[in-house]
């Protein structure tokens, strides 16, 4: 009997050395990848606010000056802001917003705009709308997302930012009026929100992204 218990503490003892070293080796290697990971994933994120800013407009790292709006703040249509700054003067904001109502689901979007109205780009960063109709949304399939480009929004025109179909300035897909649509509304209730009221960034409505 004697034997038998310390049989099984043996065994007790070996898997729970084997259970040691698999957690170990489990923790080095996310050690040794975690940098690598993040170095990557911060590339990306650099790369597609490059893609809504033209070359040299700002001075400052985009991913050090990345916040989100409060529940206290207006900005509830926005998910995470970037402040571009150029002499330490915010020369854009970068902000993200998703669009509820797609065809297949919520897209989100990445728009940049300076303090005077002038829209510099406008990405889609994440969808799932039928692919041959609403993904033309993507600029690997069509230049449509590139209408934003250098638009200037000001509310008294505000009730153009609609496509042609709700009687704005934008075009819809042939076939495919639900996803232009969302993308159109969603960028301009982003844009109300900056515009309905003069906005002056205030860091005690925001946290900083980690």
């Amino acid at each position: 009997m004697a034997t038998i218990k310390r049989t099984t503490i043996n065994y007790a003892l070996i898997l729970g050395l084997v259970a040691l070293i698999c957690t170990l080796i489990t923790l080095g290697i996310y050690l040794l990848t975690q940098e690598r990971i993040q170095h990557a994933m911060e590339n990306q994120q650099r790369q597609l606010l490059a893609e809504v800013l033209p070359q040299n407009f700002a001075e400052n790292n985009l991913l050090s000056a990345c916040y989100h709006p409060k529940e206290s703040s207006h900005l509830q249509h926005i998910s995470r802001l970037y402040l571009a700054k150029k002499q330490e003067n915010i020369v854009a904001y970068l902000f993200e917003t998703t669009a509820p109502d797609g065809y297949s689901g919520n897209i989100r979007i990445l728009v940049a705009v300076t303090p005077a109205g002038k829209v510099l780009g406008v990405r889609v960063l994440e969808h799932h709308e039928t692919p041959g109709l609403g993904d033309k949304i993507e600029t690997r399939l069509s230049n449509w997302i590139y209408a934003f480009t250098n638009k200037i929004f000001k509310l008294e025109e505000s009730d153009k930012w609609a496509v042609k179909k709700d009687g704005g300035n934008f075009d819809q897909f042939t076939g495919a009026t639900i996803t232009p649509r969302a993308v159109v509304n969603a960028v301009k209730k982003g844009l109300l929100q900056f515009f309905a009221q003069p906005f002056t960034f205030n860091a005690e409505q925001f946290t900083r992204c980690q």
